[in-house]
């Protein structure tokens, strides 16, 4: 262990839900217990096309790395509650193009730590921190971002359906807060990634942010509109194709037709330069 990490010393729940490794199970995962498969269940009776949702999020990610990497020549990246390490993570889509990419994730769930600092043992320009994506000051205080990251040349920060696990409580800990304050600390040329699950539906908005306050045992923040994200780039210059459901952010393929697509909620948001 390196960087001024220290052992986790709190033992992994696995009877509460963690948002975390539902996403694992969503995605075809084998690192999550039956309290995650419950809640997954769940949730498909309230918003039936989570699962898609899910996977459609994952390539979104694959795609914005790629086009950071290759497009806009980004080699270091901030990944804000990065969740369990799965195929194509952030530092193998960006290594893959340049060796020297250098990425830092951030996430205070302890069976990511395990995972992370096992499946990253032997790649020095990558880095899982024990950190909550809220306290900023001390994720670039770390010892890992200090040695990975240079403030002098722009960064990518990706918070990538992570914002609606926290809530809106109207201090320096809110979703629009930490995304400005994140902005601030990042040099020109720099790039935000943000996306989170919206629904035009206040049946489904309430009923999953419901689900997941009291799966989570509070750890859960909520479903939003898509008004609400926008408000998160105010200031920033938007890039093409501009905010949208994440499967038409410069899609690989023929996006899904209307009738293929999710009615219940999907990922929405973008990317925008700083």
């Amino acid at each position: 262990m390196r960087d001024g990490e220290k052992c986790i010393s709190h033992a992994i729940d696995v009877h509460t839900p963690s948002v975390a490794r539902m996403y694992d199970w969503l995605l075809g995962g084998i690192d999550n217990y039956q309290s995650d498969r419950n809640a997954c269940a769940e949730l498909l009776t309230i918003a039936p096309s989570t699962q898609a949702l899910a996977r459609n999020n994952r390539a979104f990610l694959r795609r914005v790395v790629r086009v950071l990497a290759k497009e806009y020549r980004i080699r270091q990246f901030l990944d804000h509650g990065s969740g369990l390490p799965t195929q194509d993570n952030v530092h193998q889509i960006a290594q893959g193009i340049d060796p020297a990419s250098r990425v830092v994730y951030i996430d205070n769930d302890p069976i990511v730590q395990a995972h992370g600092r096992t499946t990253l043992a032997a790649n020095d320009r990558t880095a899982v921190i024990n950190a909550d994506m809220r306290d900023t000051e001390v994720i670039f205080a770390h010892p890992a971002v200090q040695r990975l990251i240079d403030l002098t040349q722009p960064v990518a920060a990706l918070f990538v359906s992570v914002l609606h696990c926290l809530p809106d409580t109207g201090d320096d800990k809110a979703p629009g807060t930490l995304v400005k304050r994140v902005a601030a600390r990042l040099p020109a040329g720099s790039l935000m990634v943000i996306c989170q699950l919206v629904s035009d539906k206040p049946s489904v908005r309430e009923g999953v942010t419901a689900l997941m306050e009291r799966s989570t045992h509070g750890n859960w923040g909520r479903v939003r509109e898509q008004r609400e994200v926008a408000a998160y780039f105010e200031g920033m210059r938007v890039i093409r194709p501009g905010l949208t459901d994440v499967v038409d952010w410069r899609p690989d393929a023929q996006p899904p037709p209307p009738e293929r697509r999710a009615t219940d909620w999907v990922e929405w948001g973008g990317v925008a330069q700083l």
